[in-house]
């Protein structure tokens, strides 16, 4: 089965050595691949995912592609997909955590990466316009993504992003828009996955709380766990969010202070410099909080943060999904529809708008970013392509 999909997951190595600017970059690149070039999804369908993982908490960029990965080959090529894309970030940060005490941290900060937060922003351009075009249809859908994008703006609670969605889809459901005449039948719903999500969540809670008041000599990758996948099953907003909850859980809280302020910025810094998932940091804070106990343990932890923060989000988008499929087929839904794919356009040109204020008015990261913008939309270069060049431009420039 794995080899009909061979030129599929090579695309999904590509996207995860190549796709930058968080979310809402991931996003625009996936519209480039998988819509544009290689067609395994429409631009609806890519929407639509994308609306219905902002309201499950998680990675949401992880569980959109995953569920690409789900439409293509059913639940293994799913699975498939989420480890092909998070396994290149995983690896570099979980390399940092060996590594950092060897390097001087302000030589990590190079020059070499200068051109990608344009080049992101371009992207992010990119993706906001296709998104209007497909999204924004009347005058009701405008002033939701407005709305939306100085929402956004303005407050940034974890819970502003699935409270936009239910807000635009029930506004949205005050037009007149008839649900299409469906033929498919309701899909069987699989309760298998959120018995498994409730099992290892009760588990991994136990054994955490067992191993700590028995003061077991291993006891902390039975914490880890518990830590990352309580974190995966709840956090909405996506990276900033995490990296808050990691903030108070391991440098805040004298009891479990396992790493500096400083070496959980540094992990941070160099995460957002290379492609892939933000919460691919996870690998990073996970081998520096067992790295007391050896070189063994220390990849152990390397190991199981990634896993336990990703878990979470991959039980909860395989077995929701399904349900969501069958509430589309209902009016009250399908007309919710019009109204999330508005919030999300919204979002992602807050984004735009947040990266933009981030980066340097000069003559050449406006030149980087509408380069890119402009070779996005008028030509057939692939994404891995124009990261590529962006980065040896920054190595033969810096």
């Amino acid at each position: 089965m794995f080899l009909r999909h061979l030129t599929f997951l090579r695309a999904v190595l590509l996207h995860s050595i190549s796709a930058y600017g968080g979310p809402q970059g991931h996003l625009a690149m996936m519209m480039k691949t998988f819509v544009q070039q290689r067609k395994d999804v429409t631009e609806k369908e890519l929407m639509e995912y994308t609306a219905f993982c902002q309201l499950l908490p998680g990675a949401s960029s992880s569980q959109t592609l995953t569920l690409i990965g789900y439409k293509r080959g059913g639940i293994p090529l799913a699975i498939v997909t989420l480890l092909i894309w998070i396994s290149p970030a995983c690896l570099l940060m979980g390399s940092l955590s060996f590594l950092l005490q060897y390097f001087d941290k302000q030589a990590l900060h190079q020059d070499i990466f200068k051109y990608v937060q344009p080049m992101a922003v371009g992207f992010l351009l990119f993706g906001g316009i296709k998104a209007y075009k497909i999204s924004v249809k009347n005058i009701a859908t405008f002033f939701i993504a407005i709305f939306s994008l100085v929402i956004a703006l303005f407050f940034k609670s974890p819970w502003t992003f699935p409270a936009l969605i239910i807000i635009g889809g029930v506004i949205s459901n005050f037009s007149n828009k008839r649900i299409p005449d469906l033929e498919e039948k309701p899909k069987k719903i699989q309760w298998n996955n959120l018995w498994l999500f409730a099992l290892i969540f009760i588990l991994a809670g136990v054994l955490s709380e067992v191993a700590r008041t028995n003061d077991w000599i291993t006891r902390r990758p039975f914490n880890l766990f518990e830590n990352f996948y309580r974190f995966g099953s709840l956090v909405f907003g996506g990276g900033d969010v995490l990296i808050a909850m990691m903030l108070e859980q391991y440098v805040s809280r004298e009891k479990t202070q396992y790493l500096s302020a400083e070496e959980l910025l540094t992990g941070v810094g160099i995460m957002r410099a290379i492609p892939g998932p933000t919460f691919s940091v996870t690998a990073y804070v996970g081998g520096m909080v067992m790295r007391n106990f050896g070189t063994g343990y220390q990849l152990l932890g390397c190991m199981i943060a990634p896993v336990a923060i990703f878990l979470p989000s991959l039980l909860l988008v395989l077995f929701f999904f399904p349900i969501w499929q069958n509430l589309k087929k209902h009016v009250v839904i399908y007309r919710a529809l019009e109204g999330i794919n508005a919030v999300v356009v919204g979002l992602m040109w807050s984004a735009t708008f947040i990266f933009i204020s981030a980066i340097t008015m000069n003559w050449y990261n406006i030149a980087f970013m509408l380069g890119a913008l402009l070779i996005l939309l008028y030509t057939k270069i692939p994404s891995p392509v124009i990261v590529l060049a962006c980065i040896l431009l920054g190595w033969l420039c810096k």
